[in-house]
C-alpha cells in the first residue's frame, strides 16, 4: 500500500533529485504534494491528504510549535539535512525530530525512516491515554521512615508541580518556599514561574523583571536551539543549589509560553537540577469558542502541559470556607483537565479564627468527607514572617527560620526527596 507523503525541503538543491528518486523506485512512497513554505505544509496536513512529511531544517519558521501542529494532524515527520550539514542535524533533533537522515539517503532507508515514524504516530495517542490512566507518583507516607538520599543521574530530576484554584491560596508562596528549602539543604533545585496570569516570584526573591527567564527558554526550545547549558544560561542564579527562571513581565505575553516549548523546558529542566518547581496558574479551563481550532493557542495550555509532565503535583488551597469551596472544586477541575494526576494537597494559612478550634483536624475531616483527600500537609498562617520575608525579598528560611510556617514548608520540602526536614542553615540564598 502506497503511504502519501507531504515535503517540505524549498531552497534544497537535491530537492528534485529527492522526489525523483522516491518516485522512482518501488518504495512504497508516493509524493502528494510539494509544499513551498511552511504555511504551505501546514494547510495541506490539515486537509488530511497526507500521512507523512518529509522537512529539512532550512525550512523557514520550522519550531517545535509547527511539528506540534502536524502531530495534531496526524502526520508523521522525517527529517532530511544536506550531506556533511552537521548543525541542520542537530537542529532538527533538538526540535524533536526522532528520524533524521541525510537527503542522499537510498530511498529504501528513507522509507524505513516513514514506516518508523507512522508507527510511533500511530502509538502515540495509545501511549498518552496509558499515561493518563496511570497513578503519578505521589510524595511518601509521613510516617514513612526516610529513605536514603537520592544520586541523581542526569535527565533524572523530578518535576513538581504547584497548583491552586482561584483566589491567591498561595500558590507562589509554597513554591517558594519549597523551591528555597531544598536548595538551603543542598538539593540542586530549579524554581520556574510559568503563571501566565501574573507570575511574581521574581518580585517575592527581589529580581528584575527584565531577566529572560522561562519566556527566553521557551523560545530557544520552540526554534530547536535549547540545551542544558542555554537552560542554565537563562536562569537566574540565586545561590549554590538554587536557579530561578522568571515569569513574563505581563500578562498578554501568554502565548510565548507554549505548550511543547515548556515541555522540552522541562525535560532539559530534569537534567540541570534533582528537582525542579513549577509555579502555575490558577486556570484550567480551555475556551469554547477555541476548542474546535487545535492550532490556536491555548492560554491555560501551559498549565496542563506541565501538569501531565510533573512526577508530583501539589494543589494549594486557602484555610477558610471561601477558600476550601474553591479547593474541592478545583480538584474535579483537575482530574478532568489533567486525568491521572494525584496531587498532594497543602492547605495554606491556617488558623483558628477562621476555621475555629481544632482547625486541622476540621480542615483534614471536610477534604475526606467532599474530596476523597486523606493526604493533606497544613502551613499555619504566620502573617508576620511572611510579611518580613516579602519586604526584605529574601526566602523565608533566611528571614523568620523558626516561623510555623518555614517548619511547615521544610517538612513537604523535605518529603520530595525522601529525608527529614532540614535543620537551620543561614547564608545560603542570596538576597
Amino acid at each position: 500500500m502506497s503511504v502519501p507523503v507531504l515535503t517540505a525541503v524549498t531552497g534544497a538543491s537535491w530537492e528534485a533529485a529527492l522526489v525523483a528518486g522516491l518516485e522512482r523506485t518501488p518504495t512504497g512512497i508516493t509524493v502528494v504534494r510539494r509544499c513551498v513554505d511552511l504555511a504551505d505544509l501546514l494547510a495541506a496536513a490539515a486537509t488530511g491528504t497526507a500521512r507523512a512529511a518529509l522537512l529539512s531544517a532550512e525550512l523557514r519558521r520550522l519550531d517545535r510549535d509547527a511539528l506540534s501542529r502536524l502531530a495534531a494532524a496526524h502526520v508523521a515527520v522525517v527529517g532530511l539535512y544536506t550531506p556533511g550539514d552537521e548543525p541542520a542535524e542537530t537542529r532538527l533533533r533538538q526540535l524533536g525530530v526522532v528520524h533524521v537522515l541525510a537527503a542522499d539517503a537510498p530511498p529504501a532507508d528513507i522509507a524505513a525512516a516513514v514506516s518508523a515514524a507512522l508507527g510511533e504516530q500511530a502509538g502515540a495517542d495509545e501511549a498518552a491515554s496509558a499515561a493518563w490512566s496511570r497513578p503519578m507518583d505521589g510524595l511518601p507516607d509521613r510516617d514513612a521512615p526516610a529513605a536514603a538520599e537520592p544520586v541523581v543521574e542526569p535527565g533524572t530530576g523530578r518535576l513538581v508541580a504547584v497548583w491552586g484554584p482561584t483566589g491567591a491560596p498561595g500558590r507562589t508562596t509554597v513554591a517558594v518556599g519549597v523551591a528555597t528549602e531544598l536548595a538551603a539543604a543542598g538539593t540542586p533545585t530549579l524554581l520556574a514561574d510559568a503563571d501566565v496570569y501574573g507570575g511574581v516570584v521574581a518580585q517575592v526573591l527581589g529580581f528584575l523583571d527584565e531577566a529572560p527567564g522561562l519566556a527566553a527558554a521557551a523560545r530557544l526550545a520552540n526554534n530547536g536551539q535549547l540545551d542544558v547549558p542555554a537552560l542554565a544560561g537563562v536562569a537566574v542564579v540565586a545561590g549554590p543549589d538554587l536557579r530561578v527562571l522568571t515569569g513574563i513581565s505581563r500578562a498578554d505575553r501568554w502565548p510565548e509560553l507554549r505548550p511543547a516549548a515548556l515541555e522540552q523546558v522541562w525535560a532539559l529542566a530534569r537534567s540541570l537540577a534533582a528537582v525542579t518547581v513549577v509555579d502555575l496558574g490558577f486556570c484550567l479551563e480551555q475556551d469554547e469558542e477555541l476548542s474546535f481550532d487545535t492550532a490556536a493557542p491555548r492560554r491555560n495550555g501551559a498549565t496542563v502541559a506541565t501538569l501531565l509532565a510533573a512526577d508530583v503535583v501539589l494543589a494549594v488551597g486557602s484555610a477558610d470556607p471561601v477558600g476550601m469551596q474553591r479547593l474541592v472544586r478545583g480538584l474535579t477541575g483537575l482530574r478532568e483537565a489533567a486525568p491521572g494526576v494525584l496531587p498532594r494537597v497543602v492547605v495554606n494559612r491556617v488558623r483558628r479564627s477562621a476555621v475555629g478550634a481544632d482547625p486541622e483536624a476540621q480542615l483534614a475531616e471536610a477534604l475526606e468527607r467532599y474530596a476523597g483527600v486523606r493526604d493533606v500537609a497544613f502551613v499555619p498562617d504566620d502573617r508576620d514572617a511572611m510579611d518580613a520575608s516579602l519586604l526584605q525579598a529574601r526566602a523565608l528560611c533566611e528571614s523568620s527560620p523558626d516561623s510555623p510556617a518555614r517548619r511547615a514548608l521544610a517538612g513537604i520540602a523535605a518529603g520530595l526527596v525522601g529525608r527529614p526536614a532540614p535543620k537551620r542553615k543561614r547564608g545560603l540564598l542570596r538576597r
